[in-house]
C-alpha cells in the first residue's frame, strides 16, 4: 500500500516529492524512489513550505503529523493500518489510566512514533531484556502492546512474564499482529526442517528481515541476511545441498528472482507455502480523495475514466507493489 501510494505521488506531482522517513525499510526501494525525485527526510522542517509530503508506513508521532499539516501543501499519511490500531490502543489505554508495556526495538521508526502517542504512560521494553525496569503505579492497570514487525514468538516471553506478574493484564488481540511478519516467520520455521541454509533478502535496517534470520538460527539452521544476489559468498553454498530462500516484507520480488538465478539450483526450485494471504489495505484516504478529485477535474488525463469502464483506483486491489515499482525501477 505504501509503495503504491508513493508511486502515485511521483506520478501526480512534479519533483521533488518529500517523504518523512524511509517509506519502507528496503534500500533498493528507497534508492529507486530517490532516482525519480523523492527526497527522504528525518525532520519535517527539512520540507519546503507548500511541498507535497508523504508520511512513512511505520507511523509518525503526533507532533510530526501536525507539523506536516502546517508546513506541506499536500500531506498523505501512508501509515500501516495495523500500526494505526496500535496507536489508537495506546491512546485509549493511557486515557484509562493504564501503564503500558510496549515491546519493541529502541530507535525503530515504528517504536518512536508509537511511544510518542503517550510518552508519560508507556515504557519501551526490549524483547530480549524483559520487565526488570518496569514498575507500574497500579499493578491492576497494566497493558501490553508490541511493535507490529516483531513476531509473536519474539515477545511471548515478555507476555508470559507480564501475565505472571499482573493477573489483570490487558493485551492486544492476535489480529493486531502484522500478518506479513507472522506468516513469513512461520514459513521459515517450517523451512528449517527441509534445508541446510537459509538466505533472507532484505535490508539491514528492516526489523522483520532481521527477525527472519533469528528465527532460522534459533531453529538450528545457518542463515544469512543479504541485500541482493551480489551479497552471497561462495563459501556459504559449499556444503549446502538444499538452500531455503525468503525475503523481508518490503523486499522487491525481482531481488528474490535474481538470487535464484545467482544460485542456479541444479534441480530447479519449488515454492514453499504455509498459508494464503488475502489481506488488502486500500490507499490512504487522503490520497484516494485527492486522486478522485483530480480524476473528476481532468477528463482525458491519465487518471480519467473511460465510459463504462472502471478508473485506476477501482483496480487498486489487483495492482501490486511489484507492478508499482516497475514504474520507478531504473
Amino acid at each position: 500500500m505504501a509503495i503504491k501510494a508513493l508511486t502515485w505521488m511521483v506520478r501526480v506531482f512534479e519533483p521533488p516529492v518529500y517523504c518523512y522517513h524511509q517509506i519502507v525499510h528496503n534500500q533498493w526501494v528507497v534508492k529507486a524512489f530517490e532516482q525519480v525525485g523523492v527526497v527522504f527526510v528525518d525532520e519535517i522542517d527539512e520540507v519546503p513550505e507548500g511541498a507535497p509530503i508523504m508520511l512513512s508506513a511505520h507511523g509518525s508521532a503526533p507532533d510530526v503529523v501536525v507539523g506536516a499539516g502546517e508546513r506541506a501543501g499536500v500531506v498523505i499519511d501512508a501509515v500501516c493500518p495495523l500500526v494505526t490500531k496500535v496507536h489508537h490502543e495506546v491512546k485509549r489505554m493511557a486515557g484509562r489510566g493504564f501503564d503500558i508495556i510496549y515491546v519493541g526495538h529502541d530507535g525503530h521508526d515504528e517504536a518512536i512514533g508509537t511511544v510518542a502517542e503517550a510518552p508519560e504512560a508507556i515504557a519501551l521494553v526490549q524483547p530480549e531484556t524483559g520487565l526488570s525496569g518496569f514498575h507500574p503505579a497500579d499493578p491492576s492497570r497494566v497493558a501490553l502492546l508490541a511493535q507490529t514487525t516483531l513476531g509473536f514468538h519474539e515477545w511471548r516471553a515478555v507476555l508470559d512474564e507480564a501475565e505472571d506478574r499482573y493477573p489483570d493484564l490487558w493485551t492486544a488481540r492476535k489480529s493486531d499482529l502484522c500478518y506479513a511478519t507472522t506468516n513469513r516467520q512461520e514459513a521459515v520455521q517450517r523451512l528449517t526442517e527441509r534445508v541446510d541454509l537459509i538466505l533472507v533478502v532484505g535490508s539491514e535496517n528492516s526489523s522483520n528481515t532481521q527477525a527472519l534470520v533469528r528465527v532460522a538460527e534459533e531453529s538450528g539452521t545457518v542463515a544469512y541476511r543479504i541485500d541482493n544476489a551480489e551479497s552471497i559468498q561462495e563459501e556459504w553454498l559449499a556444503d549446502a545441498r538444499v538452500v531455503g530462500l525468503t525475503a523481508g516484507a518490503s523486499a522487491p520480488d525481482h531481488l528474490v528472482q535474481e538470487v535464484i538465478e545467482r544460485i542456479n539450483p541444479s534441480t530447479g526450485f519449488e515454492l514453499f507455502r504455509v498459508t494464503d494471504e488475502e489481506e488488502y489495505f486500500p490507499l490512504p484516504r487522503q490520497l484516494r480523495g485527492f486522486l478522485n478529485a483530480l480524476q473528476s477535474a481532468v477528463e482525458g488525463g491519465f487518471t480519467a475514466r473511460f465510459p463504462g469502464r472502471p478508473g485506476l483506483l477501482e483496480n487498486d486491489r489487483d495492482w501490486t507493489a511489484t507492478e508499482a515499482l516497475q514504474l520507478v525501477r531504473p
